[in-house]
């Protein structure tokens, strides 16, 4: 769906959205996902506007009217407290994915852990994190509020719904705001996994014939796969008990399978 056909939201649905942005800010504080004024949160109202949190303010504190309206090149259309710098980030996601409509930033200490290690997330250990996320690669260190974010930025963008911001934190998208902490949190846990993981052993990374059953039934639920259509996907044997009913596809054919499903989708919002 083009931006362009966004209608303006109304007075009642701004004032929602609103304190949707509240509520979310005063769950990532409340699970430690940002501290003090960290992180930031933003919802798109219509083709020429983004609400969004401002900077220099915790957002576990945050009332509706704390909240900040932007145009698409970032200048200040509404508000009194002043526009964080890191907008040009969230912008640069409803700029180039018209399917999103909310963006989350915050620094969940594990997820900001592998992104200080230089690490991506990207390891087939947990199923519903590839069906759900896919790939969460790591971007280049900007710092925040920089012109150079959106330059590394920009090549991920179209293909994945949650990035690793290297020293930074994380970033998801998602086509409303619960959606898009949803994929925070999603990630926050991996992150928990993959340590808990080290500490008791040698990781083990599941078959991609495993992924490949599981994708018929994800599509026919209707679940938004991430543009990226999942993770490089690791081979790691096969179960025989299984093998009758596995269903077998190449790298190409998978990805071909995800990305239609991704464009019926969005074809429908």
């Amino acid at each position: 769906m083009s931006t362009n056909s966004l209608r303006e939201a109304s007075p009642q649905l701004e004032e929602q959205y609103r304190r949707e942005i509240c509520l979310v800010g005063h769950r990532m504080y409340e699970r430690g996902y940002i501290v003090a004024c960290e992180g930031n949160l933003s919802i798109r109202l219509d083709a020429n506007r983004i609400l969004t949190t401002p900077t220099c303010m915790n957002k576990g504190m945050m009332s509706p009217d704390d909240l900040v309206i932007i145009d698409m090149e970032g200048h200040h259309l509404q508000g009194d407290r002043k526009v964080s710098s890191e907008a040009g980030m969230h912008l640069l996601f409803y700029r180039m994915r018209p399917d999103v409509h909310a963006v989350c930033h915050g620094h969940p200490a594990s997820v900001t852990g592998f992104a200080a290690a230089g690490q991506g997330l990207d390891q087939t250990l947990l199923p519903e994190l590839v069906i759900t996320l896919g790939k969460v690669p790591l971007v280049r260190y900007a710092t925040p509020g920089a012109p150079d974010l959106g330059t590394d930025l920009e090549p991920n963008v179209p293909h994945h719904d949650a990035l690793l911001l290297a020293n930074h934190g994380a970033v998801t998208c998602g086509p409303d705001l619960v959606t898009a902490f949803n994929r925070l949190e999603m990630l926050g846990h991996f992150a928990k996994t993959v340590l808990n993981t080290r500490l008791v052993g040698e990781s083990r990374s599941f078959s991609t014939r495993g992924v490949t059953k599981r994708v018929p039934a994800h599509l026919r639920y209707q679940s938004v796969s991430p543009p990226s259509g999942g993770t490089e996907l690791l081979e790691t044997g096969e179960n025989p008990d299984n093998a009758s009913d596995e269903v077998t596809l190449t790298r190409d054919e998978l990805d071909a399978l995800l990305d239609a499903a991704v464009r019926k989708d969005r074809e429908h919002r």
